[in-house]
Formats: C-alpha cells, sequence, structure tokens
C-alpha cells in the first residue's frame, strides 16, 4: 500500500470522513482517559511517562513517538498509507485540544465516567478508522511488521511490545491501573462490534446482494439445509451482525463453516488491521 493507493472508489467520500473523524475521535478518547486518571492504554503510559520527564505536552509527544515508530518501517519494509500519516499527527493534536478544554478533577464520580466514556469512544475510533482502509497506524504496522519479520504469532508479538511500551512508560512516570487493565480486556471486543457497523462495501455487488433482500427458507442455497434463512450471503462482508456464527465475525477463512458470517470486507486475514482487533 502507498500513500495515495487508496485514494480511489465510489465511497471515497465516506471512507475519508471515516478516517479523520475516527483519528480525532481516537485523540479524543485518549485524552478523556488521561482526565480520568486511572491508567492508560499501552502507549499512552508511554506518552504520558515521556510527557512527565521531557516538559512536552502529551500529544507533542504521541507525535513524535508516532513519526519514530513509522521511521522503523522502513527496515522491515512496510509501507505507510494515508492513514498511517494521518494517524501520527491527527491524534496528538486531537487529544491536546482535548485535554485544553477537559479540566482535571479529583472526584472519582467524574474520573470513572471519563474512564468508562474513553474506552468505549476509543472502540468506536477503532471502527472508524479500520473500516476506512486507508492503513494502519505506525504502531500497528511495526507489530505486524515485526510478526513477517521474526515469524512469531501476532499475539506473541503484541504482548511482548505493549509490555516492553507499559513497563518503560511505568518508569518513566505514566499512569497505570485499573483503567490499562480496563481498556486491554474491552477494546477488542468493542472493535470488532463497531467495525461491522462502520464496514464500507468494496464492490458494486457487495450493495446489489444486500438489496435483494433473505433467501426463502425452503431455498436453502448453495450454504446447504442447515444454513440460517436470514442469511443468504454468509461469505458477504453485509452478514447481518447479530448472527456472526459460532466462530466470530473475524475468524479466520479457513476455520469457519460454509454457514458462519464471514468478516466485513475492512478486515482481511493477515492484514494490519486483522491485528489490530486480535487483542
Amino acid at each position: 500500500m502507498s500513500i495515495a493507493s487508496g485514494l480511489r472508489g465510489r465511497h471515497l467520500t465516506r471512507r475519508l470522513v471515516q478516517l479523520y473523524a475516527g483519528l480525532t475521535l481516537y485523540g479524543v478518547s485518549s485524552a478523556l482517559l488521561v482526565r480520568g486518571a486511572l491508567g492508560l492504554e499501552p502507549w499512552g503510559v508511554l506518552h504520558q511517562g515521556l510527557a512527565e520527564k521531557t516538559g512536552l505536552t502529551i500529544g507533542v509527544v504521541s507525535i513524535v513517538v508516532g513519526a519514530v515508530v513509522l521511521l522503523l518501517w522502513v527496515p522491515i519494509r512496510q509501507r505507510p498509507g494515508l492513514g498511517t500519516v494521518s494517524n501520527v499527527f491527527v491524534i496528538g493534536l486531537a487529544m491536546d485540544g482535548t485535554l485544553a478544554l477537559v479540566p482535571e478533577s479529583d472526584a472519582l464520580v467524574v474520573r470513572v465516567p471519563l474512564l468508562v466514556l474513553g474506552i468505549v469512544l476509543n472502540g468506536v475510533a477503532t471502527g472508524l478508522y479500520i473500516a476506512a482502509r486507508f492503513g494502519p497506524g505506525p504502531r500497528d504496522g511495526l507489530m505486524t511488521g515485526l510478526h513477517r519479520l521474526t515469524g512469531r504469532s501476532i499475539r506473541l508479538v503484541r504482548t511482548l511490545l505493549e509490555v516492553a511500551v507499559v513497563a518503560t512508560g511505568f518508569l518513566l512516570g505514566g499512569s497505570v491501573g485499573v483503567g490499562t487493565v480496563l481498556y486491554a480486556l474491552s477494546i477488542g471486543p468493542l472493535a470488532q462490534f463497531f467495525l461491522r457497523r462502520f464496514a464500507v462495501p468494496e464492490r458494486e455487488e457487495d450493495v446489489t446482494t444486500a438489496s435483494a433482500g433473505p433467501a426463502p427458507a425452503e431455498d436453502p442455497g448453495p450454504a446447504g439445509p442447515l444454513a440460517p434463512a436470514e442469511d443468504p450471503d454468509p461469505a458477504g462482508p453485509l452478514a447481518p451482525a447479530e448472527d456472526p456464527g459460532p466462530a466470530g465475525p473475524l475468524a479466520p477463512a479457513e476455520d469457519a463453516g460454509p454457514a458462519t458470517a464471514a468478516r466485513p470486507p475492512a478486515v482481511a486475514p493477515g492484514t494490519p488491521e486483522q491485528a489490530i482487533l486480535r487483542r
């Protein structure tokens, strides 16, 4: 993927809106976690720790770290997209803007809702910008690049990378707490949920299939007699979200049976975008 490679298609305007809305909302959500002061997401811990030591704002630190991580893509031969470069700047600017508007508070009755709202909005933001299909952020691209380079599993690379980031940030003064744990446990399911809501059809026939309506129950079609009648196109990107199938909406294609709803078109197996959701 090159920076300009995704700038085409009939849904381009919608995808651009989703990209920048998602990145802005991501910065807002990260700022709310800072104001909640109950623990940050892994990279946020590092950003806050560096901000404490350098005197820079956390948004500026986020931009600098994102740029440095992006440089690490060169030796591992990762290619950035528009979303990758935009991620570096938009999130940091949105963070600093939100922190300037939202005051600090010592009251738990304020901090707990800020934490919960920040995590939920982060899931919404992740679904928005992944579904836009303009490439992963620098940090997720680093993770998938290391996965490809070393041959280790995505889960192992992610775990080692984020543990190192959290430990370094904590030693520098970053905030680790219940919010960090809650974020780690909930962001994957939240991102999956919202990704399905914001998925953009890739082909004209996707829209045609969706408008054709459900298949009659007495005509099971190629999926076999046990396929759900209300899901005529199990492999289609617009399969109903309420019928994800036993393997989940993002299960690899080789594990999904013929009656299992497939992943939305925004995520393909083996891509950085899919790895973002494998928490």
